[in-house]
């Protein structure tokens, strides 16, 4: 008779995805993962082919973890591009690991920073259509330069070297907006 199996993949899956998000994808391990789920490294293997995999499911839980993670993020302000970048500095700050994985790798499974930003609720798009609602006559470039000064804090404050309340990130944001725009 064949031995029942009690390691579920969601439970596995959900195993890892809090182990990156608490020590970073570099550590998860199949036996960091095996003894953190309470099992061998064999369930591991039997529902993936290799780490890589398993890797690549954590990613894509992190990228619908940021877009629900930048829904449940108050909106602070009616100027384009500003909730978007206080919900991605926020996630800085809170999901270290998350961000790094997410937006400082190398290896983001054929996915564009643009792309993980979209999501499937088009994030990127919607404040790029409401600035051009807003008069602005290069919306494209206005993001691309908002998004340098947004990326740019986001990435000090995993290094602790921005340290401005949210406040003050709004009125940078928003000054930032209407003079690039």
């Amino acid at each position: 008779m064949a031995r029942k199996e009690t390691i579920k993949k969601d439970y596995l899956i959900n195993t890892a995805f809090l182990l990156a998000k608490q020590e970073g994808i570099e550590n998860v391990t199949a036996r960091k993962l095996a003894a953190k789920a309470g099992c061998s490294t064999q369930p591991i293997f039997r529902l993936y082919e290799n780490m890589e995999d398993l890797w690549e499911e954590i990613f894509m839980k992190a990228a619908a973890y940021f877009s629900f993670f930048y829904d449940r993020c108050p909106k602070v302000a009616e100027e384009p591009f500003v909730n978007l970048g206080i919900a991605y500095i926020q996630f800085a700050r809170e999901e270290k690991e998350l961000f790094r994985l997410l937006f400082l790798s190398e290896n983001r499974y054929q996915k564009s920073m643009y792309e993980l930003l979209n999501s499937d609720k088009g994030i990127v798009k919607t404040e790029i259509e409401k600035a051009k609602q807003d008069g602005c006559k290069d919306p494209g470039g206005l993001f691309t330069k908002m998004w340098i000064f947004i990326h740019g804090a986001a990435c000090m404050s995993i290094t602790g070297d921005y340290d401005l309340e949210e406040e003050q990130t709004v009125s940078l944001l928003k000054e930032s907006y209407f003079a690039f725009r």
